[in-house]
């Protein structure tokens, strides 16, 4: 007689969910296998994970702890699951997701379906016009510190299948293996880097900020992208309350604000001219502040704007700075386009929803740096002059060689 499985789970969505995990590529996990050697037997390996997931013997591996450099020179630590395991957690993603985004909160932006950075950075800049402070909120080590019984009853609240409530508690629990080779048991947090992880972290803040916020502080609009956040209010005492009370449900939460990078900002412009100490914010690498800017009619003035954020600026020029564009002698023109353009086109993209000036300062960083290539490469542009009208004729000739001369206020001629 044959065995049925304890799960009923269709073996379409391993696939599919194999195919969005190879997409996102991804480096390997602890047991050192990548894409391409699961892919060698694909389909027996695609068939034991569902065999696995359906009778209730699957168990994840331990999650492999590394640490990747943040803009302040501090590190951010990450977990890597397997592929294995991250082909698991994405098919209970397919199941879980859907359930959940017709709940979560139309100002919750971060990792979901039809959700930007760029809208919250819209919507931010717009209720900053509204409203005259904002409370910048940093939650300290928050992935890491999400209390496991309270997002399972978040969980639960959303779910009662049965094989999903003990994969995720099974995925909570894993070990974390660190490069010395040495495990810790996981009892609080789910790793920054996990297929489920921004779903669930999603989840918590949900219950935690979203909904309590709603509730306790209608009047009071945010724009949260994940563990980001900002709230708006009219006046500063409104502002001083408000970030004491969300302080107090951050600790019933058993979760903390860094008490060092929370904040109070002030927006002022041309409008709003009180004196008060902080009158910037940082929010998903772009910085909010008092910038001139030009009306329709020419005329000039005081506005509280967004713009690449230095912190950001300095990491792109870090970047340019160390591919060594001006030592590749041995590469055309047309070589170093190819190269560059896809990561260029990546931070246009991201930094052209608003004000773009600030980002015109890392292409015109680069352009010093072409000049610095033309004159080692060709003995007959060492002069400025000549170099530039070299160029003006190869930007006539191909103007998408570079994406960024594409832009108003970028010349080749623009030398930092």
């Amino acid at each position: 007689m044959r065995k049925t499985k304890s799960f009923h789970i269709s073996k379409q969505v391993f696939w599919d969910a194999f195919k969005r995990v190879k997409a996102n590529r991804g480096s390997a996990g602890v047991d050192q296998q990548e894409i391409k050697d699961f892919e060698k037997n694909l389909e027996d390996n695609l068939y034991k994970v569902w065999n696995r997931m359906s009778s209730g013997t699957y168990f994840p591996q331990p999650v492999l702890r590394v640490e990747i450099p943040k803009p302040d020179g501090r590190m951010r630590p990450l977990g890597i699951p397997t592929i294995t395991d991250r082909i698991a957690q994405m098919v209970v993603k397919f199941h879980l997701e859907p359930t959940l985004e017709q709940h979560f909160h139309v100002d919750s932006y971060g990792y979901r379906p039809n959700k930007s950075a760029e809208q919250a950075i819209k919507v931010t800049r717009q209720r900053c016009w509204q409203f005259d402070w904002v409370i910048d909120l940093d939650i300290k080590g928050f992935f890491d510190n999400i209390d496991h019984d309270l997002l399972m009853k978040a969980v639960r609240k959303h779910t009662d299948e049965s094989w999903i409530l003990l994969y995720i508690e099974r995925w909570l629990k894993a070990p974390v293996r660190f490069p010395d080779g040495s495990q810790k048991m996981s009892d609080t947090g789910t790793p920054q880097g996990g297929v489920i992880s921004p779903l669930l972290a999603n989840l918590f803040l949900h219950y935690t900020f979203d909904i309590w916020m709603s509730r306790n502080y209608p009047v009071n609009p945010f724009e949260r992208y994940a563990d980001d956040v900002v709230v708006h209010c009219k006046t500063l005492v409104e502002a001083e309350h408000l970030k004491s009370a969300i302080t107090t449900r951050m600790r019933e939460c058993k979760l903390e604000l860094h008490p060092e990078k929370t904040k109070i900002v002030y927006c002022k412009d041309d409008n709003r001219k009180e004196n008060y100490h902080q009158t910037g914010f940082d929010f998903l690498s772009f910085t909010f502040r008092n910038r001139t800017c030009k009306r329709r009619d020419g005329k000039l003035f005081n506005g509280f704007n967004p713009a690449v954020s230095l912190k950001s600026r300095k990491v792109m020029m870090d970047k340019i700075r160390k591919w060594k564009v001006h030592r590749k002698s041995d590469k055309t023109i047309f070589d170093i386009g190819r190269m560059c353009n896809p990561v260029f086109r990546g931070w246009y993209n991201y930094f052209r929803c608003v004000n773009p000036s600030e980002t015109y300062l890392v292409f015109k960083y680069f352009n010093s740096i072409l000049y610095r290539w033309g004159r080692r490469k060709y003995k007959r542009l060492q002069s400025r002059k000549r170099f530039f009208n070299w160029m003006k004729r190869i930007r006539a000739k191909f103007p998408n060689l570079f994406i960024y001369w594409q832009l108003a206020g970028v010349g080749v001629r623009t030398v930092q």
